[in-house]
């Protein structure tokens, strides 16, 4: 099933039935954020996690601690997940009788591989249990405001089931189809982004400071690159569907040339330079195979087959 378009969930101030009890497992600061939303919104918040003590301010504000996951699986309509991984989802929820799901629904906000969520709806499945696979794509601090952006993906049924009551989440959410994996693998692909840009810059503030340049002397000249990638990432996205590369802006060919200059400069510093010699090796195959002409969104190509498509 295709992504529908994002849609704002509902005004959570709107009239509309009582609020359904919430229980939040995981206490971190994700799921704190989240039982604090909820909480918010109106919604009886009941709340577990492994490790005692984490609940902060939430009883204060009239959220239930539970002794143990079956009884906060039976003090919920609607159960949110956010774990370590799955493997501590399917741990924590295993000793739950299947009669503590009736008529509940599991929504799990945990992160991991594609194929880890689809392994869990199968699970979920299998013990009875009626189950939304889900992700957060903004931090904590904006957890039930207007910037919250979440993706749900699994059964629609499910999904219309919960929608009411993940709004008190905030902002908007995007239902992306039957198929559990699909918001895990969305959100792989934008911290594969993230974190490769996050890597990217403190690799480029430890070059600048190598060569003797003030962190805060590069920083406006960084933000300009920032500014390239806001308009590249819609021109790849849009040369990667017609499978057509034109480089009249840059080629591959030019590209292996400057990683290299950059791996030689990195280098005489003493820095690592994985990255970059994989970025490196990524060009030289495309060169290898007569796309040096081409323009740089061939390289996802390249990435992904570990030879140029076409």
């Amino acid at each position: 099933m295709h992504a529908g378009p994002p849609r704002p969930y509902p005004d959570p101030s709107a009239p509309s039935a009582p609020p359904a009890p919430v229980t939040v497992l995981g206490l971190g600061p994700m799921g704190r954020a989240l039982a604090s939303a909820f909480l918010a919104a109106g919604h009886p918040v009941t709340v577990w996690n492994r490790t005692p003590g984490r609940a902060g301010d939430l009883p204060d504000r009239g959220a239930a601690v539970a002794g143990s996951v079956a009884d906060a699986v039976g003090a919920g309509r609607v159960v949110v997940a956010c774990l370590r991984d799955y493997d501590a989802v399917r741990a924590v929820l295993e000793p739950v009788a299947p009669t503590r799901w009736e008529g509940r629904l599991l929504t799990n906000l945990t992160s991991g591989e594609p194929a880890r969520a689809r392994s869990m709806a199968h699970w979920a499945t299998a013990h009875g249990i009626r189950y939304l696979d889900g992700a957060i794509l903004t931090p904590t601090q904006v957890v039930g405001t207007a910037a919250t952006a979440v993706l749900y993906s699994g059964a629609h049924e499910v999904h219309e089931a919960v929608r009411d009551t993940m709004a008190a989440v905030g902002g908007t959410g995007t239902y992306l189809g039957a198929d559990p994996g699909r918001a895990a693998a969305y959100e792989v692909a934008l911290l594969d982004l993230f974190t490769t840009s996050v890597y990217g810059v403190a690799h480029s503030f430890a070059l600048a400071s190598a060569e003797g340049i003030a962190p805060d002397d590069l920083a406006p000249f960084a933000i300009g690159i920032s500014g390239l990638l806001s308009e590249m990432i819609p021109r790849f996205a849009g040369q990667l569907r017609t499978g057509d590369y034109p480089g009249e802006r840059s080629t591959i060919a030019s590209a292996a040339t400057t990683i290299a200059h950059l791996i030689d400069a990195a280098t005489a510093h003493g820095l690592e330079v994985g990255a970059l010699t994989a970025a490196k090796g990524a060009a030289d195959r495309a060169v290898a195979a007569g796309h040096g002409p081409d323009g740089l969104p061939r390289l996802a190509t390249v990435l992904r087959t570990g030879k140029p498509a076409g």
